[in-house]
């Protein structure tokens, strides 16, 4: 007997965790890895092959190399790059090596070779430390790698100036070579490598412009053999400066003032003056991936030519025209046996489709067409070609969309939505339920259209027939732990019992919009935005809104306001979105094609905010102070005029030398709400040296089932629910301090305040504010001598309570005061910190549709795994010694000034859940459950309850039931 208790402990435990049939149930993760980076060639995507696998490589703008199968488009592995180690190029000495070699960090402060067929880290070595590296702008300059041909070691240039050759099986130096102009007149960019000889090739500053610097170098000691300037003006060494990098006849390629100059290199450097191709000159030259086979391709208003190297390797010649210049056209090369060919891709107005044309260098070969729906996907922005063995053509694209596509001959393999790793805004949106989505179908319906809806409605028949047998045998009902099942794709969207499935309205920078299904993580819907389609404008969305949901009777609907930037004028957008297709509702006629935007002001929106009030409607504030609505209609200005003297809202001080933090009012005209202005009405200076890193929106407001905490004692604490109150997060770099404020919008009160160390003079807290609960994370990067938790560093989590007054029972009705009542300062606060094991990215408390149950803190930690924690766990008012009787009833346990990395609490089992950036939480229909979404690089769904389903009978109830259910059916069967 004694045994027991322990027995019934050790079975318990395994209520915490989640059971792993649920795993990939209840939950999904979208593995991503970002667009391509194509800008250069050292991080555009490429074909390789390792033991027999087809893979792609590509770097991305996510900072991830990564490797794509060629057959499905799966990933076979990613290396993701910490933020201050930016990728500057990955390398292959030859398409069939297996290692990759990858050079990242400022000025090219690392070289790690990678396993192709693993992704694994072969070796790593620091040429400098990250704070020694040199910041130049394009990233790129600067830095190159260069392989020797027989070794296979590694040669790499680092901040521009210093030259070394790494063995290429301990990673260690060989040899390191530094310029003796170390300043910025010579920046050396390229290396091309022979047996013998190692060139390093750049520019100097000269008094008009940019001139050609080369340097030889021997490959076996790094002696300096020649170095020699030659004349020449090279406008930018980015773009207009090329190498030939093949061995047998290394060469440089630049482009001055329209003509094409080329001059071969020698260890001695002797020829100086450079020969010119003669004939015509060009606009810009393209490197198509042809270094090593000495082709080019150059571009006039006439069109394209390929630019090759004469067989001897003495001179450059134009091959063949490739045809007429477009903005559209695209160019790639490949090598097939061992010689070099092209491709081109451009839009047939003729054929209204994507063209492919491939050839050599001399002659055009085959025409084909690709069925890219330029709808959807907008238009290739780069390709990439292979050809296999047997002589079938592979192209890899990169849209305009962000999409990546693969096509083999002219069929379409496979797509990617990688734009999704570039989402900033996120919505749920609730789904209509089925009956009433099909009560509007069937309205003043005519008698052909319901045979034909009945035939279509018919093609679910069997699916239903099979899950009405499922049930009635089994007795299995749809339960809080069953996956939300997807709808007919025939017909409308429509929840599922608890509400689970939802949809999801992702806005990137990518200038796209998907809508996605929370159920699965399909893309239901993709839209794109204007940028996308018009050359030299960018949209980057900054607020997006619920204005209609199903509760309101109509279909849901987004706004997205974004900032439309164009060369010459800047401008603020919104766009107008059916959440459940994606339609346009600007438009008086939906279509799925490019969403067009509504011009709102010229120039940039200081702020923007929903109000909802009788009605939802956008605030925008321009820089002029003035005030405008979206939509601008009658009953959102009638709305408007009557609650703009009740509005206030901060604003950052932008153009004073001292920043600040102002207040502002609406101030009412004459002429109507059109002529409303903003004025400011208190302000919040910082001391001398502290600078604002982020204003966080005020608190949530969602519903609030407790206004206050009860007590062992049976007095109360009243929450202190003040609506008007953000989060300011600030830095002193000169004090080596953080800061985090509450302040109250209307009148500039600040109601909490805590200074906190700063790491190194940087700032990265990460906060929430929900109810009368602030949660805020930080890095101790310094011994304390106060506090619970003194004398150690590491992270700490502080958790702050806010309550009414000054002690137990004191009542303000802080809720629904007005803002210039003095008592509105009259609160306690309850604060506490603990050791945190890991290092956040994003963190938010959960919500629910009543919220009445407790609520969890979930954070996404930057080794990848997202945590739940309980909000008891975390309550500032657990005592230091062991509880009361009245202080164990209220739910209170010793104070613990560690959180333990308990591995029950990840949510995200073994997923590996990368770069999140941010995480959302949404109600679902049952208030015991709250959906979860992270998102950055990967995207991540799942549910938690942590009150427990309360409101779902439990397996423990319903399988006596279900059991006796079972045997009375079979006295009958």
């Amino acid at each position: 007997m004694r045994l027991l208790p322990f027995l019934l402990l050790f079975y318990t435990l395994g209520c915490w965790a989640l059971h792993e049939s649920d795993v990939g149930v209840v939950d999904w993760h979208k593995e991503l890895i970002g667009v391509p980076s194509f800008a250069s060639q050292s991080t555009a995507p490429r074909f390789t092959s390792v033991d027999g696998r087809n893979l792609i490589l590509t770097a991305t703008g996510n900072n991830v190399l990564a490797a794509i199968e060629e057959k499905d488009g799966s990933i076979a592995w990613r290396y993701i790059f910490d933020a201050e180690d930016r990728i500057i190029g990955f390398y292959q000495n030859g398409d069939e090596n297996a290692v990759v070699v990858t050079l990242s960090g400022p000025g090219g402060a690392t070289v790690r070779s990678i396993d192709v067929k693993t992704g694994e880290v072969v070796l790593e070595h620091h040429l400098h430390s990250n704070s020694e590296g040199l910041l130049v702008e394009p990233h790129q300059l600067g830095k190159d790698v260069a392989f020797d041909k027989s070794a296979q070691d590694i040669y790499s240039i680092s901040n521009g100036h210093t030259v070394t050759r790494l063995s290429a099986t301990t990673g260690e130096p060989v040899w390191s070579w530094a310029s003796q102009d170390q300043t910025s007149l010579t920046v050396f960019d390229r290396l091309v490598s022979t047996p013998e000889t190692v060139y390093a090739i750049g520019v100097s500053t000269s008094f008009a412009s940019l001139t050609l610097h080369v340097a030889s170098l021997s490959a076996s000691t790094g002696q300096l053999i020649q170095s020699s300037e030659i004349h020449s003006s090279i406008h930018d060494p980015s773009t207009d400066l090329f190498t030939f990098t093949s061995a047998a006849s290394p060469a440089v390629v630049w482009l001055e003032q329209g003509l094409v100059k080329y001059l071969p290199l020698t260890p001695d450097l002797k020829k100086k003056k450079p020969n010119t191709l003669s004939g015509e000159q060009f606009t810009s030259i393209i490197d198509v991936g042809l270094s090593s086979h000495g082709v080019l391709v150059g571009l006039n208003k006439l069109g394209s030519t390929v630019l090759k190297v004469d067989d001897d390797g003495s001179n450059l010649k134009a091959a063949r025209a490739l045809g007429g210049q477009d903005a559209t056209d695209s160019f790639a090369g490949h090598a097939v046996n061992g010689s070099p060919h092209l491709a081109r891709t451009y839009w047939s107005t003729k054929l209204e489709q994507i063209t492919l044309e491939l050839g050599g260098t001399d002659s055009l070969e085959t025409t084909t067409q690709l069925p890219l729906s330029t709808e959807k996907h907008g238009k290739i922005a780069h390709f990439t070609v292979g050809v296999s063995p047997s002589g079938e053509t592979t192209v890899f694209t990169t849209t305009t969309t962000g999409s990546i596509q693969l096509y083999k001959g002219s069929e379409l393999q496979w797509v990617r939505e990688e734009a999704l790793a570039t989402t900033t805004h996120v919505e749920f949106i609730e789904l209509p339920e089925r009956v009433a989505t099909e009560g509007d179908l069937q309205r003043d319906e005519s008698f052909a259209h319901r045979i034909g809806r009945q035939i279509v409605q018919a093609q679910d028949f069997p699916r239903y027939l099979v899950n009405f047998g499922k049930r009635f045998v089994t007795g299995s009902y749809a339960s809080a732990t069953s996956s939300a099942a997807a709808s007919s794709t025939d017909g409308p969207l429509s929840r599922d019992t608890f509400g689970f499935r939802q949809i999801i309205v992702s806005a990137t920078t990518s200038g796209v919009v998907f809508g996605i299904d929370s159920s699965n993580g399909n893309v239901i819907w993709k839209r794109s935005l204007e940028a996308v389609e018009s050359a030299g404008v960018a949209i980057t969305p900054i607020k997006m809104w619920t204005l209609k949901t199903v509760s309101d009777g109509v279909e849901p609907e987004i706004v997205i306001v974004a900032q439309r930037r164009t060369e010459n004028d800047d401008s603020t957008v919104v766009y107008h979105i059916n959440a459940l297709n994606g339609d346009d509702l600007s438009r008086e006629a939906p279509s799925p094609g490019v969403l067009e935007s509504v011009s709102v002001f010229q120039g940039l929106a200081l702020e923007a905010f929903l109000l909802d009030h009788h009605g939802k409607f956008v605030v925008l504030l321009d820089e002029a102070m003035k005030v405008h609505l979206y939509p601008n209609n009658q009953a959102s200005r009638t709305i408007f005029s009557t609650i703009l003297d009740k509005l206030s809202f901060p604003l950052r001080s932008r153009f004073s030398r001292q920043q600040n933090i102002k207040g502002y009012q609406i101030s009412s005209s004459s002429d109507g709400p059109a002529q409303a202005t903003a004025y400011p009405t208190w302000t919040l200076p910082l001391p001398q040296g502290e600078e604002i890193q982020t204003v966080l929106p005020p608190a949530s407001r969602g519903p609030i089932a407790s206004l206050g905490k009860v007590l062992g004692n049976r007095t109360t604490l009243y929450k202190y629910l003040n609506p008007r109150l953000f989060t300011a997060l600030t830095v002193n770099p000169h004090r080596n301090l953080c800061g985090v404020y509450l302040v109250d919008s209307a009148k500039g009160t600040v109601v909490y305040h805590a200074e906190i160390p700063a790491n190194h003079g940087t700032c990265d807290v990460k906060a929430a504010l929900v109810e009368n609960w602030l949660v805020y994370h930080y890095y101790e990067s310094e011994f304390v001598e106060t506090g619970n938790v003194k004398g150690t560093k590491g992270y700490r989590l502080v958790t702050v309570e806010l309550f009414e007054g000054n002690g137990v029972d004191e009542k303000i009705q802080s809720s629904d005061m007005s803002a210039f009542v003095n008592a509105t300062a009259d609160l306690s606060a309850y604060e506490e910190s603990f050791v945190f094991p890991h290092a956040l990215s994003a963190l938010a408390p959960t919500t629910t549709k009543f919220g009445i149950t407790a609520k969890d803190l979930i954070v996404a930690t930057k080794n990848g795994k997202i945590q739940s924690f309980p909000r008891r766990l975390l309550n500032p008012r657990r005592p230091h010694r062991k509880p009361t009787s009245e202080e164990a009833e209220e739910g209170l346990f010793q104070y613990d000034p560690v959180v333990y990395d308990d591995p029950k609490r990840v949510i995200s089992h073994n997923y590996q859940v990368s770069n999140v950036q941010k995480i959302v939480t949404a109600p679902a229909l049952l208030e015991s459950t709250s959906l979860v979404f992270a998102f950055g690089l990967d995207m991540f769904l799942t549910r938690v309850a942590p009150s427990n389903t309360f409101d779902v009978l439990t397996i423990l109830i319903t399988r006596p039931m279900v059991q006796s259910k079972r045997l009375r059916e079979r006295w009958y069967l």
